[in-house]
């Protein structure tokens, strides 16, 4: 019997060969839809962090991170396998890597089995490295302790163009452009010269480009915040570093044993270790890691009361669930099943049809999709449905089967699914509530028709209506039949019209997709499907018959069609119906579809009504209320419209405003909405199912009111936006990373109710990507936060519009009070530094807030009693003066920042314009005066009314005697309308522009905005 510890050497030395391999590189073909193969050298980089290949014409934008694999797969298993006759590879060479949020396929081909063997071995080592770690904590451990430890070794390589190992002031400038830095030249010569301390003047090498890159990477911001709270120290103590968590990360529950674990965590200095202090560099770690991340850690995991009714939770839902791409040409893949419930997704879609040999088969009817087995796509539901969470899923089947066929359906579903279908005896079909998640953890419930109940129970089948999502391409839309070469030269003309659309739906803003209606392309499309049906000829080969028609319905129609005797529709033609095997019927518990056609006020808790995007949006719009109570006992699932064929995405905050539980989306479709919806079920750890706010389970109101709940209070969220962190150039950049420096801007939205739906944008920073500092507040008034998402977004200005370059959305029930870092989705190190304050806020106004950045201020202090400038103005401060003495004490900001910020990009769609925060008049008057906090003393207690403060009078002489490091000045009397204005942390334009004009008239207009405007003076 051979040695345990032999077994464990034995296996890590052959994993250790694997790793030796792949970073070496092995020359592989990369298969590709429609082409031979490309021959590319694939390599793990050194670091064990991504896959790369060259030659590519993407640089060092070719590459794959390891965080981002979903699974390895051997042989020739993928679609583009398929693609390809049998024979041409052997499969023993092949394998395919499945990575992204689209699950994308990279199909490689050795030279023998033994290179395959190797690279999927060492793949899937290190996906199991990393699987129980989420992606903050990857950033970390990929990191080390401090901040970009790992990057200089990195652009060492990339910068050092001659390969000779060494970096000179010419490669560095290169560098830094490629990094959006923006530095004087003096400045980077001066940095370089105090790196260079080898003997070899000139060049730097890879420790002296460290200490180099230290340097330039220092953050300021973070410096100062730390010196706020380390009496001007360059270290904090235990005592210090516990305010600090106290009172700005509102952490009011730490102890000195876990203040003292944070020490050590991340402070990187052994002497400070041992001294129990921590330095700029541990304190910066900190800052950075996921304790310090906006979105709450606590909502990584179930917080949620999990045994309401179903009703009262919204429930992740997917829409086609198979398909991989577009809803006529693409894909279906088992796969995708897979993929969505290990994102959390808790109800699926299934599309039966009738197949060949008696074998039902998934597919999108009456289109060009590919079809896979039944029972395949069970079989991967089965294996994959409770791997990351026990809570119930729901599979939605849509039948189109014979009665046979039907039968072989409900066979499957109960030799594959066994006792996950089994619900004993939590409620009985004529029981008043649904039943709750918790009580249905580990089941399937099935979601089709019902036979209904006056049928004898002897009946083996019966007639059940036809007229829901069942049949969502409508009679009017469907490609019924093809053959022959008719069938090639449809698909042919019909993949050139999708990409046309495709392409052309690109052109518009893509934070915003509603901008192309689903009316407004429902035109185009269908006379490009009649010019698609008029080339190919005859019905035979081609029929269809694309009419665009109105899918809104008044209350009259429903009234008449309920009239007639459910025999008549909404669209005034005979309702279809069809026949249902009783062994289906019975599988059906909890979840019944019933036709979206039937009214909204009678039904039993679990009747399941269906509704495209077009009638929910009439019923939302006209009956509201009705809706609302609806969803408050009953199940509503919403799936996109039939135009949709792109598979793009509506808004689902829309109809989660309502209460709507199972909002169906194209999950294979990634953007705006399915980035939406992420953050919507990331606020009960992403297991599908999110607790509606108590408004919507119980009681009416109107979310299209101007107060809908006036009973509640509003929250104030108050975002301080500091700076940003390596923000990248945009990634649709022709000239990639030698384009130039981004002119970055941040922009924040809210998404919730209409009345609180709103943007609001910093002002734009020139020239830097790296480390921009923009020192801007933000205000925001929530009247229902529960249900509202916060978008962060960072945009590159450009003169004629604007280019994206990444987001973050958070529900705003999991931002985290304090100073957080806002990473950007998909990118590695790029984030934002903000300051996050949230109040309640009772009737018409909100009490005293104080500037969110008191901290920093207060170590920045303010002199003879004028405003403070903030960190930008620190930094920026002439060298000659340390006080700011222009007499309005407002920070300047020249004309064509104004426009920038203006113009940057356009008001959110159906907001008003924004409004001067005051009349003139009310601006012009005389503000309160300011009066000096000391620095001692507690804010805290000090907002509490504990303690009392010194008068103006007597505290003005020690204003004066004041320096920059003075203490923090706020206002103790302010008229509303002014307090107003402080909250929202905007200091008046009139008096920007007016003391921006005063002191420096045409100068302070940039020369390319002088070069359109020949004369400029105003007085």
């Amino acid at each position: 019997k051979k040695n345990p510890n032999t077994m464990k050497n034995l296996r890590k030395n052959k994993l250790e060969r694997c790793m030796s391999v792949m970073q070496s590189g092995t020359q592989m073909v990369k298969l590709k839809a429609g082409s031979k193969g490309l021959v590319r050298l694939f390599y793990l980089d050194e670091h064990r962090s991504c896959i790369r290949w060259k030659p590519s014409r993407k640089s060092e934008k070719a590459k794959i991170t390891i965080d981002s694999l979903y699974k390895v797969t051997e042989g020739g298993q993928s679609d583009i396998f398929h693609r390809h006759a049998d024979g041409s590879f052997d499969p023993a060479c092949c394998f395919t890597v499945y990575h992204g949020n689209h699950m994308e396929s990279l199909d490689l081909v050795t030279s023998n089995a033994e290179e395959a063997r190797t690279w999927i071995t060492g793949l899937r080592y290190l996906m199991a490295g990393i699987s129980d770690e989420d992606s903050l904590a990857k950033r970390q451990r990929t990191h080390d302790q401090y901040p970009l430890s790992d990057e200089p070794h990195t652009h060492t390589h990339e910068a050092d163009k001659n390969g000779d190992g060494l970096l000179n002031i010419d490669e560095i400038y290169q560098l830094l452009h490629k990094l959006n830095v923006n530095l004087p030249r003096r400045k980077v010569k001066q940095m370089f010269q105090e790196a260079d301390t080898d003997d070899q003047q000139g060049t730097l090498t890879y420790e002296e480009f460290s200490v180099f890159y230290k340097m330039m990477s220092m953050r300021r911001d973070v410096f100062l915040l730390m010196m706020a709270y380390s009496d001007r120290k360059d270290h904090l103590t235990a005592d210090e570093l516990a305010n600090f968590l106290r009172n700005e990360q509102k952490m009011t529950s730490v102890t000195s044993e876990q203040v003292a674990e944070i020490i050590e965590k991340f402070e990187v200095s052994d002497e400070n270790k041992q001294r129990g202090v921590m330095g700029i560099e541990g304190f910066t770690s900190l800052m950075r890691s996921p304790t310090c991340d906006i979105f709450n850690p606590l909502h990584h995991s179930v917080n949620q009361d999990m045994d309401q009714p179903l009703c009262n939770y919204f429930i992740a839902s997917s829409h086609n669930t198979y398909l991989t791409g577009d809803q006529l040409l693409s894909h279906s893949k088992t796969d995708m099943y897979a993929w969505v419930l290990q994102s959390g997704c808790r109800c699926v879609e299934v599309d039966c049809w009738d197949g060949p040999d008696g074998e039902p088969m998934v597919q999108h009817g009456y289109t060009l999709t590919s079809k896979i087995p039944f029972k395949s796509v069970i079989e991967t539901i089965n294996k994959y449905a409770f791997i990351n969470n026990q809570f119930p899923v729901i599979l939605s089947i849509e039948n189109h089967c014979n009665i046979q066929q039907q039968k072989k359906i409900a066979q499957y579903l109960r030799d594959i699914f066994g006792d996950k279908l089994d619900v004993g005896d939590l409620m009985h079909r004529d029981s008043k509530t649904l039943p709750s998640p918790s009580s249905l953890q580990g089941k399937i419930l099935i979601k089709g028709k019902r036979l209904p109940a006056y049928l004898s129970a002897d009946a083996e089948e019966g007639e059940v209506s036809d007229d829901d999502s069942a049949d969502e391409i409508e009679d009017d839309f469907k490609l019924k039949s093809s053959n022959g070469n008719g069938h090639h030269q449809v698909e042919s003309h019909i993949r050139k019209k999708l990409d046309s659309l495709l392409k052309e739906s690109r052109i518009g803003d893509k934070e915003d997709s509603d901008s192309f209606s689903i009316r407004a392309c429902c035109e185009r499309r269908t006379r490009a499907f009649r010019r698609t049906c008029g080339r190919y000829g005859p019905p035979a080969a081609c029929s269809a018959a694309f009419r665009a028609r109105e899918h809104s319905s008044t209350d009259e129609e429903e009234k008449s069609g309920r009239e007639a005797g459910g025999q008549i529709n909404r669209g005034g033609r005979k309702r279809k119906t069809m026949k249902l095997s009783r062994d289906l019927s019975n599988m059906v518990v909890f979840t019944n579809s019933v036709a979206s056609q039937e009214c909204l006020n009678e039904g039993t808790p679990g009747d399941v009504l269906s509704f495209s995007e077009t009638r929910a949006q009439s019923l939302v719009n006209h009956r509201t209320e009705q809706f609302l109570t609806f969803n408050q006992r009953q199940l509503s699932r919403i799936y996109p419209s039939a135009y949709r064929i792109d598979s793009s995405n509506f808004n689902p905050q829309f109809y989660w405003n309502v209460g709507c539980q199972l909002v169906a989306l194209n999950y294979q479709t990634e953007g705006r909405m399915m980035q939406l919806n992420r953050a919507k079920f990331m606020v009960n750890g992403g297991i599908g199912y999110v607790l509606k706010p108590p408004p919507m389970c119980k009681g009416t109101f109107n979310p299209f009111s101007d107060d809908p709940l006036p009973a509640y209070p509003k929250k104030q969220l108050i975002l301080k936006i500091i700076s940003g962190q390596q923000l990248p150039k945009p990634p649709d950049s022709m000239l990639g990373d030698r384009g130039e420096i981004i002119d970055p801007f941040v922009e924040v939205e809210i998404i919730g109710l209409p009345v609180d739906c709103c943007k609001e944008q910093t002002r734009v920073v020139d020239d830097n990507g790296f480390n921009p500092v923009w020192e801007e507040t933000l205000s925001f008034t929530l009247h229902m936060a529960d249900v509202a998402l916060v978008r962060f977004l960072v945009w590159d200005h450009d003169p004629i519009g604007r280019d994206f370059i990444g987001q973050r959305t958070v529900a705003f029930s999991s931002l985290m009070p304090g100073y957080r870092h806002v990473y950007l989705e998909g990118l590695t190190e790029a984030s934002i530094f903000v300051h996050v304050s949230v109040h309640d806020v009772y009737g018409k106004w909100s009490p005293l807030v104080l500037n969110p950045s008191f901290t920093i201020m207060h170590f920045l202090g303010s002199n003879k009693g004028h405003q403070l400038r903030g960190i930008r103005g620190f930094f920026n401060r002439s060298s000659k003066s340390s006080v700011d003495t222009n007499a309005s004490g407002l920070r300047k900001r020249s004309i064509s920042d104004h426009l920038l910020r203006r113009t940057a990009s356009a008001p959110a769609k159906g907001r008003k314009k924004t409004k001067m925060r005051n009349s003139m008049e009310k601006r012009l008057q005389p503000r309160a005066p300011l009066i000096h906090r000391p620095i001692s003393m507690p804010l805290d207690r000090l907002l509490q009314g504990q303690l009392s403060l010194c008068s103006p009078d007597k505290e003005q002489q020690d204003i004066c005697a004041d320096t920059v490091f003075g203490g923090l000045c706020f206002f103790s009397r302010i008229r509303i309308n002014d307090l107003i204005i402080h909250i929202k942390g905007e200091l008046s334009i009139f008096f920007r522009v007016r003391s921006q004009l005063g002191s420096r008239g045409h100068h302070a207009v940039p020369q390319r905005f002088c070069r359109s405007v020949q004369t400029f003076n105003i007085h």
